[in-house]
């Protein structure tokens, strides 16, 4: 009977009772629960994960019926962690709960997408010509490329097919290498870990025609400059289960429960064990819920806070009571006890005194203590008996020739280099044999006292003078001896911290209520944080740390980074932590997570990644430079040098804008160029082989006669436009972009909010750039964007490509916070005609190979590349800095200009190319971070497991790469994590270079070989290798640095410690030599509209900040209804009741925020844990769903970074110095925005913009902006 008809007769219904009356048996049909039933029946489960840059990493059940994925829940079979502590999962959040949504939600981009008019024209041009002809008769057409450039981001999306997408994307970058050279087909994507082999279809594909791959880490901002300026390693962290093992915990802007959901259950049951736990985060965040103490600094004030803990530990445990253990912990594995030379400096007053210049170095003395190798890089350092010693360790001892006097003694024995013997090193010059007698008045820069108006200051003077104890040495000069003074890092570092010694003359603080730089009563004035809770936390941490020998950890976030001056946030932070004794012990130091930075098996994806199996080197920038280029934020630079010079720098040395200093770095080698040379790299070839010279020599003289030009040098000249672009794993217009509406301006040619003008020749006092009067607009030709869903990027573009979700390919994935490598797996086929990365363009490299024939054969070309580190290349100028053009130096690549080289390209095949393993991995063998080790056996196990091709041609007989599953198994083999027999290996490579046996580390797993499959059964915990500063144990939790402690490999640095003190120029010219407070900057960009254009409600100013949210899938995605609902169904800020109140604004008002660079439309949220001063804006916030139309701008509202622009510093520009050199993901400029301020009001009219559009709307209002 239906369930119908029984709800009619149920009063007549025959019913039985029993449990005395109790309960009641009926006959009802039941089948009517069958689709419940039904809806939670499956028919298999799947593994896999999501690649979602959250850290995360968690294994996922997939659940499929039908061939349907019906839903997803966590998997719980991890390998265990220890007996005595808690393992990783359940990992998991509400996010990844929901993610199946996305793959059949209308969301998804199901087909091949194209812009209708680029598509029009497309077809009517194949009609008459062949593909590469047809593509360059559209964009050399200034009429039909301006066609569809200008309505990018206004719909328009025709559906295509596979064959004429391949072919358009074919047909572009055939015409575009041809026509001026490789190194204008640009790459974006990021964060590999999250799904290795997608990221690598398409790197793989652009390092085979000569592309350029576009790095992330210091685009997102997310990794600090800081690290490899302490530690020359890029962010290498603890797991989260350290956290368990740690007694003290600082978590310092993370918010550990929102954005480290799976691992914040080790936060919490570590209280439990009794560690103290303690927040600093300027707003009430979910993590100041779970600690004992909440410190709430005004936001950017940060460094103040640090420093004044600094002030204490240095004060009670270096002389109030030295602690025994951080006294050791110092001299051996810190740069504390090297000698840095003193300068005469004279002040503005006329007054002389001393400042700190460079670590002396044996080739200062006479003789050079018998180092014939790299004396110029080799630190000194004063023994207990007083002697000058030259210790092992720094970065000499690294590189040279084979069988060197030298080497084994990159290491950190505690022994000098020309005997041998044992040594203890002097902290101070005041201690052990020989006490220094003499003394300085020593200077150091202070920026705490610069007067704001949205910051409080404490003025002081600009330079600081303390009292330092020195002595006075004979060294070695050109015209004969000389008389140098200088002073330990200790005791200058004591000096910069203000801390008292009862020297004469001294200055520094009598007590903690002194209000002298950096007391914990001047930072009060700074931050609002209570002096007494500094006292507090820094004695807590450090005596903790004395007593367990390092188990205090600072957990820390990208938070701090996002500010212009981050890398004083991070090394007042991370002085702490050396000063204790925490870096690399377990349970202590460092902990910083940001995006899912670890690619565990490093260097067997690179390989794979960036074809090193065919061709060396491949083309890689620097994201934040380039952007900032050519999308033209440099032409609106408010930013003026003198702002953040030292005081104690020559101006007249400094001058010029920041897009000048970028242009040096580029032509002195330090940083990468793309495009390159404004000559196509291939005529620079055939002319250099037609002047019968090598192309080193050719080019080294054509630029400094002028007949060759650098890219850099003409950013917006149409030969060094960027010309094709592909964005892949990425939303770069609607999450990363800073500068979005600049992006759409002068990239894209497209609609925009940009408020503001450029600043014009004479106001932008560019001296290195050439400058146009107009700013190009629409530089791109060609923007393909591959992805699931239709976000703000795609929207932009000109093609969308369908790609698989995470359920629907066949990938690897890694993770700082546990050390387990896990699988994405296909659980289903991927729906509708979306095909997986590597499928995608292995089709594009397939149709590329068919379409360059007769345009494009083998050819040469030159290639530049920066001075790079892990290479003997970081050994450039080691004192003063020369720059060729300028006439200070000779040209000499890889020196004092970028390194030359000619690469050979085979065009027409690129796909054999992409679908086998190279020759080069069989020829020269595999490695990385300066070392290299033989992969022969690795190749022929590789074509043993996935077959090698048979047919004829470049690939004939190389193992086979066709499937993803190939690739997988190819980064599998190659990596040390994944192949103990390659990771023993290893670390025999390392220890010739550190003259010390490591392959224990990894004998004990040199069998184990860690297959695409042992992955999918269960997660597999990786092998210990030298590419990490960690290891894998039973014993020990990962912990960066540990390996450097307990292992004694130096920090891959100048002296090989850990810096206190960074001498390079540009460094000390910025005054960023030792760590100090610096304040956020002045932008400047809402004194050109506050108050101009008035809708009738009031104004206030805000600091805008964009932290990680928990209302989307982590930091890319808030389209997921699921996720929706659960928020406030589209963009939101977060305001302080006080300004909310100043501004007449109640929670859930339409509001807007802008300033020059552009506009937000958003609803408020009115809340008591914001401070006031500042508005918050979770990212990734697009407009694509609920975003009204801008008041001010006249388009649809604009995304987080709409607000924001692009503001380079020239520290980070900084190359072929040791640590301080390129490296892709690992340093150069970064793109910081929390210095950002905007206008908030209350809008006036909500405007949909859902009425058809005026061509001449938005134009109008934009130009009004212009005008103001």
């Amino acid at each position: 009977m239906s369930h119908f008809l029984d709800r009619l007769s149920y009063f007549s219904n025959p019913k039985e009772a029993f449990s005395n009356d109790h309960g009641t048996v009926t006959g009802e049909d039941r089948t009517w629960e069958d689709a419940y039933r039904n809806r939670w029946a499956h028919d298999k489960i799947v593994r896999s994960t999501h690649g979602v840059n959250c850290t995360g990493s968690c294994s996922w059940k997939i659940y499929v019926k039908g061939g349907i994925v019906t839903w997803e829940t966590q998997q719980t079979d991890y390998p265990r962690t220890r007996w005595d502590m808690p393992n990783h999962e359940p990992r998991g959040c509400a996010r990844g709960a929901s993610y199946s949504w996305y793959l059949y939600s209308a969301n998804r981009v199901k087909y091949p997408m194209v812009r209708g008019r680029l598509l029009k024209s497309w077809r009517a041009a194949r009609l008459a010509h062949a593909p590469v002809e047809a593509w360059a008769s559209i964009v050399e057409s200034d009429a039909r490329r301006r066609d569809y450039q200008s309505v990018r981001g206004l719909g328009g999306f025709v559906r295509s097919s596979w064959d004429e997408v391949n072919e358009i994307v074919a047909a572009a970058n055939v015409y575009t290498i041809k026509t001026y050279g490789a190194d204008r087909v640009i790459g974006f994507s990021p964060i590999p870990a999250m799904s290795m082999v997608s990221y690598a279809a398409g790197s793989r594909y652009l390092s085979l025609i000569g592309g350029v791959c576009m790095s992330f880490y210091d685009w997102y901002c997310d990794l600090p400059p800081s690290s490899p300026q302490v530690w020359g390693e890029q962010t290498d962290v603890p797991e989260s289960a350290d956290w368990y093992n740690s007694t003290f915990i600082i978590a310092w802007g993370s918010n550990v429960p929102q954005t480290r959901t799976p691992d914040a259950h080790f936060f919490t049951e570590v209280r439990y064990k009794g560690a103290k736990t303690v927040a600093v985060t300027p707003d009430y965040s979910e993590v100041a819920k779970l600690a004992d103490l909440w410190l709430h600094p005004k936001q950017g004030t940060d460094a103040a806070v640090a420093m004044a803990m600094g002030h204490v530990i240095l004060k009670e445990f270096y002389f109030d009571k030295r602690s025994a253990y951080f006294d050791d912990y110092a001299r051996r594995y810190t740069d504390l006890p090297l000698l840095v030379m003193l300068k005469v400096h004279t002040t503005a007053a006329g007054e002389k005194l001393m400042v700190p210049d460079r670590y002396l170095r044996a080739s200062d003395f006479d003789g050079k203590f018998g180092q014939g190798n790299n004396p110029e890089w080799k630190t000194v350092a004063i023994d207990a008996t007083g002697k000058v010693v030259v210790p092992n360790g720094s970065i000499g001892f690294r590189w040279g020739a084979e069988g060197r006097g030298d080497t084994g003694k990159w290491n950190l024995e505690a022994r000098e280099a020309v005997a041998g013997d044992q040594v203890r090193l002097k902290l101070s010059l005041l201690e052990g044999a020989e006490p220094a007698a003499d003394t300085v008045q020593v200077g150091f820069p202070y920026f705490g006292g610069i007067p704001s108006e949205h910051f409080p200051n404490n003025a002081q003077s600009d330079v600081l003078v303390r009292t330092v104890p020195v002595r006075r040495i004979t060294l070695a000069s050109e015209g004969g001896p000389r008389e140098a003074v200088v002073a330990t890092v200790f005791d200058l570092q004591v000096g910069n911290y203000g801390v008292a010694r009862g020297l004469p003359g001294e200055q520094a603080a009598s007590n903690y209520d002194d209000n002298t730089p950096y007391t914990p009563a001047w930072q009060e004035r700074i931050t609002g944080v209570p002096r007494d809770q500094i006292i507090t936390v820094a004695r807590q941490f450090a005596d903790n740390a004395d007593r367990t020998h390092g188990k205090s950890m600072v957990i820390i976030g990208a938070a701090m980074n996002h500010w212009y001056h981050s890398d004083m946030n991070y090394r007042g932070v991370i002085n702490m932590l050396m000063m204790c004794g925490c870096i690399g012990q377990s349970g202590g130091g460092w902990s910083h997570y940001v995006g899912q930075e670890k690619l565990r098996p490093q260097t067997g994806w690179t390989a794979l990644a960036f074809a090193l199996d065919w061709i060396r080197p491949p083309r890689q920038m620097n994201s934040t430079s380039f952007f900032y280029a050519h999308t033209d934020q440099w032409r609106y630079e408010k930013l003026d040098m003198e702002e953040v010079l030292s005081p104690l720098a020559d101006k007249t040395k400094y001058a010029g804008s920041m897009i000048d200093y970028n242009v040096r770095a580029e032509r002195m080698g330090w940083l990468p160029s793309a495009p390159q040379l404004q000559t196509h790299p291939m005529q620079v070839a055939r002319d250099a082989q037609a002047a019968g010279v090598e192309a080193r020599d050719y080019v080294a003289k054509a630029l400094k006669d002028g007949s060759l030009k650098m890219s850099c040098t003409d950013p917006d000249h149409p030969s060094n436009w960027p010309r094709n672009m592909f964005i892949w794993r990425s939303n770069l217009l609607g999450s990363s972009g800073k500068g979005h509406e600049y992006f759409l301006k002068h990239l894209l040619g497209t609609s925009n909010g940009v408020q503001g003008k450029d600043l014009g020749a004479e106001q932008a006092k560019p001296t290195e750039v050439v400058w146009h009067d107009k700013g190009p607009e629409g530089k791109l030709d060609l923007l393909v964007t591959l992805d699931f869903r239709m976000s703000t990027t795609c929207l932009y573009s000109d093609i969308v490509l369908p790609t698989a979700t995470w359920y629907e390919k066949n990938d690897l994935n890694t993770s700082d916070m546990h050390p387990f490598i896990h699988p994405l797996s296909a659980a289903v086929d991927p729906a509708w005609q979306s095909r997986s990365d590597w499928e995608i363009y292995k089709g594009f490299a397939r149709k590329f190979s068919e379409v360059c024939v007769g345009h494009l054969g083998v050819e040469r070309e030159v290639v530049l590349t920066p001075m790079m580190h892990d290479t003997a290349g970081e050994l450039a100028q080691p004192f003063e800095v020369k720059d060729w053009k300028r006439g200070e130096v000779e040209l000499i690549p890889g020196k004092t200009a970028p390194q030359v080289q000619v690469v050979e390209r085979d065009y027409p095949n690129v796909f054999k190319r992409f679908t086998a393993l190279g020759p080069l991995m069989d020829k020269l063998g595999n490695g990385g971070k300066g070392i290299a080790w033989n992969t022969q056996d690795e190749v022929r196990q590789l074509g043993q497991l996935s077959g090698v091709v048979l047919g004829e041609g470049v690939s004939c007989g190389m193992p086979k790469i066709e499937s993803d599953i190939d690739a997988c198994e190819v980064v599998l083999q190659l990596a040390p994590e994944t192949n103990g027999h390659v990771a023993v290996k290893a670390w025999k490579a390392l220890g010739k270079q550190t003259g010390l046996d490591h392959t224990h580390l990894a004998l004990y797993r040199e069998d184990e070989k860690i297959r695409y499959r042992d992955i999918q059964a269960q997660p597999r915990k990786i092998i210990s290798s030298p590419t990490w500063s960690g290891i894998e144990s039973e014993t020990v939790s990962y912990n960066a640095g540990y390996t450097n402690v307990h292992e004694l490999i130096p920090w891959r640095t100048l002296t090989g410690r850990q810096q206190f003190y960074l001498d390079h120029p540009w460094m000390i010219a910025f005054g960023e030599g030792f760590a100090s407070y610096r304040p956020p900057v002045d932008l400047k960009t809402t004194a050109g509209i506050h108050g101009i254009r008035s809708n009738g409600n009031p104004e206030i100013l805000l600091n805008f900040i964009t932290p990680h949210q928990k209302w989307g899938i982590h930091s890319t995605y808030t389209d997921n209804l699921l996720m929706l609902t659960l928020s406030r169904g589209g963009p939101i800020i977060w305001l302080s009741e006080d300004d909310a109140r100043a501004a007449g604004i109640v929670d859930n008002d339409w509001v807007e925020l802008f300033n020059l660079n552009g506009a937000i439309a958003a609803r408020a949220v009115v809340s008591q844990r914001v401070n006031p001063g500042m508005v918050l804006m979770y990212h990734a916030q697009e407009k694509i769903v609920n975003t009204p139309g801008s008041e001010i701008t006249g388009v649809r509202g604009g995304i987080h970074n709409s607000v924001t622009r692009i503001v380079l510093k020239p520290t980070h520009m900084i190359g072929g110095y040791a640590q301080l050199s390129y490296g892709f993901n690992y340093y150069g400029t970064i793109g910081t925005n929390r210095d950002e301020f905007v206008v908030v009001r209350k809008m006036a009219k909500v405007d949909w913009l859902d009425t058809p559009r005026s061509e001449q709307e938005p134009a109008t209002t934009q130009a009004q902006g212009v005008q103001a």
